[in-house]
Parts: structure tokens; C-alpha cells; sequence
């Protein structure tokens, strides 16, 4: 069993919701980029959520429009060993330093844990916080056998907390 360590955060400091994973898989790991598994669904249910099509987006673009819509991406773990891809495999974990977020991002309004182990990890760190809402998601993850529907419908909840898209030229011009 191998020791594997998570991917950076992605976030710019007006960041209002952060959806945090466990640990990031092999593949995604080795691509160094977040569900990177072509069968990983978080793209799809993301982008039905706030009505872009992030699946049919280069990585980069994608990474874009979370910047946009004041989306942050990060996990609850910081390195674990781990056989394989899936949570239940993880064990020795250390986690990253989530309850800072609190502190660190002002306007952060919600984080949703994408899955159970980064829900129960993810609201130990944090502890009872009063200004944010914490949200439960089913894991994005094809072993997880939920209906992509009961998963999108699940996650169409994130909504409430991103806001509207806006073009670049509108940024520039202070809309």
C-alpha cells in the first residue's frame, strides 16, 4: 500500500462554495488534475447544478468557470495510504487543514463534501459552524451505484450558493 498525496486547492479568495473530496484517485492523480476518471461524474453533475457544460470543456476551461461562479475545489485529506482508488482503502490519513477555510475565505457561504467519507472527515474538522451550510452529496464516483438522477438531483442544491455565469468582458468591466 502506497502513501498518496492530494492535489492543491483550487480557489480564488471570493470563493462562496467549495466542493471538497476524500483523496483524489489514481487517475486523477496521475494526471494531477481533479476527476480526472473519464467515468468520475462530477463534471456532468456539477454542470447540470449551474447550468454550464463543463464535461464538454478542456480542464482548464472548466477550472475557469468554477473561478467565474466562485466555485472552490479541494479535498478533506491531505495524504493517506491507499490501495487502489476507493475510499474504503484509505487508511493513516491526515487531512488538510479545511476548518481554516472559515477564516481564510470571508464570503464562503456552503461546502459540500462529494461523498461520505469526505462528509464524515470534512464535518469532524469543521466542527458546529453557524455561518455555513454544510452539504452531503452522493459521491460523484461510478462505485457509487446510485441513479445518475437521484445524484443530479441531489446535487441541483448547489445552485443556491454559486452565482450566475458572467463573461470575461463583464468581469472587466466591474459587473
Amino acid at each position: 500500500m502506497s502513501v498518496k498525496f492530494g492535489l492543491p486547492m483550487i480557489a480564488r479568495k471570493d470563493v462562496r462554495l467549495f466542493i471538497l473530496g476524500s483523496l483524489p484517485g489514481d487517475a486523477s492523480l496521475a494526471a494531477k488534475r481533479y476527476y480526472a476518471h473519464p467515468t468520475n461524474q462530477f463534471w456532468r453533475l456539477l454542470g447540470l447544478a449551474i447550468g454550464e457544460p463543463l464535461q464538454e470543456l478542456s480542464y482548464d476551461e472548466r477550472l475557469l468557470r468554477l473561478a467565474d461562479r466562485r466555485i472552490g475545489l479541494w479535498d478533506v485529506i491531505a495524504s493517506a495510504s491507499r490501495s487502489g482508488s476507493l475510499d474504503h482503502a484509505i487508511r493513516d490519513a491526515e487531512h488538510n487543514q479545511i476548518e481554516h477555510l472559515l477564516r481564510d475565505f470571508p464570503e464562503l457561504a456552503a461546502i459540500a463534501f462529494n461523498g461520505g467519507a469526505s462528509a464524515v472527515a470534512g464535518r469532524k474538522l469543521i466542527g458546529q459552524s453557524t455561518r455555513l451550510q454544510l452539504i452531503d452529496l452522493p459521491s460523484s464516483s461510478a462505485a457509487n451505484t446510485i441513479a445518475f438522477a437521484r445524484k443530479a438531483e441531489a446535487w441541483s442544491r448547489l445552485a443556491e450558493f454559486v452565482l450566475p455565469g458572467q463573461s470575461m468582458a463583464d468581469d472587466a468591466a466591474g459587473k
